[in-house]
């Protein structure tokens, strides 16, 4: 469960836990996740369009 709930906090789905640390690194990769995740999300919303259209 843990890796979904992290998944909910990079998209705003769900609150960031208070006692995580707070370093300019971590909001680094924080937010390199996120963009990847985004475009993952991206590639299977295509890829389902594709998929459909034949």
């Amino acid at each position: 469960m843990g890796i979904f709930s992290q998944v909910a906090q990079y998209l705003y789905l769900k609150k960031k836990d208070p006692n995580t640390p707070k370093s300019q690194w971590v909001k680094y990769m924080h937010g390199i996740n996120r963009i990847s995740i985004l475009l993952f999300l991206a590639g299977l919303i295509i890829l389902a369009i594709k998929l459909l259209r034949r």
